[in-house]
């Protein structure tokens, strides 16, 4: 009898605070290129794709969800559903949304749930480690992935073994409990005890089962996320939860929730490599270190460094260390990061500071992506900026206006199709086009070929703000990002 195609269940939220200046709140570490030419988020879906598989459902929220449509078309895969989130709730109530989605056509669907932010390098032994626990799932189990720890790690939470169980089986094991994130001497004797596995935070159940623990355990979440279900409208593309009744969704893990409180529980172990990337050092990790111990990337040049990661993420910048040892240091176009590398859990600690001194490099990428494509500021004054846009080919920008500045408009590459006050027009390379202020414009892309230009902006407020949308064909609301 053949086995039933599972469904990924792909969560694409959270901020990757340990991943600054790389990962930010408006740009997190799932959709940057850390290893490799595709974005984690693109390699744990191609993961979960191809035979066994089902069309993934991806959970996100509202600013993020044009860039998993796009990532997703990249990588050639289509989604079943993309699931907006109005506001992150933590992992219960998001599983919980997936799993009712997925019952309303087949309460038996089994779902593998995996955050988008996991580097497996072996495909293959991991897809055959999911197999191997679709038994326990289909028979009401829920599976939770173990990892077989290599050292003594304070970032993970971990998974305490029964006593009959054995920590390299091939099958499901019984599970005794979870255990939170420990200090060093802890995570050392549970690494010498043989019996623990890190919590990798990957479930397999069927829908049937975890609606059935909510039932249990966690009855009042079930009503909430229910109502949001129930209320769920239809946006493009995407399906929104509906955020009144999401507002009473309590914020809780689905460890917390469920996990520790159900008796059907399974633990199912994995002996090959993982990696959250929980930091800048884990990263080094899975870069190939040279001999020497040093990863570059970008325009990074090292001399006499050992055991280093050099990273410059902007062709304007080289970074060069010399003589450096155990050091992290990582440049954008508007941040650099060094650290020591003992201390690359502490990075989170800088996106604080710089929040509370309200700096913008805190949570704002430099590169800010939009449905159409992306810009990034080159130089900003007091009352003028300007930008390079990026409009990818069929990109059309809002039919909008600005009560504040006026745009003077260069297409350095491609043709532009201009709007200004009803009147069409085409603007190509080296030729410029004038926005005055309080005028109703628009421009977009008819090309084959990504349209490039340079915006000058020139007012007394050029926040991203100060836009009023007329009309928009990625039916976004008002404001910075709609």
């Amino acid at each position: 009898m053949p086995q039933p195609d599972i469904t990924p269940i792909l969560l694409c939220g959270g901020s990757g605070t340990r991943l600054w200046p790389l990962s930010r709140k408006s740009y997190p570490k799932q959709f940057a290129r850390l290893l490799g030419e595709e974005s984690l988020f693109q390699a744990s879906a191609r993961r979960l794709s191809g035979a066994g598989f089902a069309a993934p459902l991806v959970l996100t929220g509202n600013d993020f969800r044009f860039i998993v449509s796009e990532q997703l078309a990249a990588a050639e895969i289509a989604a079943s559903c993309l699931l907006i989130e109005p506001e992150g709730r933590n992992t219960a109530p998001a599983v919980l949304a997936a799993a009712l989605v997925l019952a309303k056509t087949d309460p038996e669907a089994l779902m593998l749930v995996a955050p988008s932010d996991h580097v497996i390098p072996d495909t293959d032994r991991f897809r055959t480690t999911v197999r191997a626990a679709m038994a326990r799932a289909q028979a009401g189990d829920l599976v939770t992935f173990g990892i077989t720890p290599s050292h003594p790690e304070t970032g993970y939470g971990y998974l305490e073994l029964a006593p009959d169980a054995d920590a390299m089986a091939t099958v499901p094991q019984s599970l005794a409990r979870f255990v939170e994130k420990p200090d060093r001497k802890r995570a050392q004797q549970m690494l010498d005890a043989g019996n623990f596995l890190w919590n990798a935070g990957i479930f397999l159940f069927t829908a049937k089962a975890l609606i059935a623990a909510f039932e249990a355990h966690a009855p009042e979440i079930l009503e909430a996320v229910g109502k949001s279900v129930a209320g769920a409208a239809q946006d493009l593309s995407f399906t929104r939860l509906d955020p009144d009744t999401w507002g009473d969704v309590p914020n809780i893990s689905i460890d917390y929730a469920i996990m520790e409180k159900a008796s059907n529980l399974a633990v199912m172990p994995f002996t090959a490599a993982w990696s959250d990337l929980g930091g800048w050092d884990a990263v080094w990790a899975h870069s190939q270190p040279d001999a020497g111990g040093t990863v570059c990337f970008g325009g990074a040049t090292a001399i006499r460094c050992s055991n280093t990661l050099l990273r410059s993420e902007s062709d304007r910048v080289q970074l060069v260390g010399i003589g450096l040892d155990d050091i992290i240091a990582i440049a954008m176009p508007d941040a650099v990061l060094v650290a020591h590398k003992s201390k690359a859990q502490d990075v989170k600690e800088a996106v604080s500071a710089l929040k509370a001194k309200g700096a913008a490099q805190a949570e704002d990428f430099p590169t800010d992506h939009r449905p159409w494509g992306w810009f990034e500021s080159l130089a900003i004054g007091p009352r003028f900026q300007v930008k390079r846009i990026v409009v990818k080919p069929g990109g059309v920008l809002s039919l909008q206006s600005h009560h504040h500045r006026a745009e003077h408009w260069i297409v350095v590459e491609g043709t532009a199709k201009v709007t200004i006050d009803g009147v069409e027009r085409l603007v190509t390379e080296n030729q410029s086009v004038y926005v005055p202020l309080a005028s109703v414009h628009r421009m977009e892309n008819p090309g084959k070929v990504p349209m490039v230009l340079i915006e000058v902006q020139t007012g007394s407020y050029l926040g991203e703000d100060d836009i009023i949308r007329y009309e928009d064909v990625y039916a976004r609301g008002q404001g910075k990002r709609g």
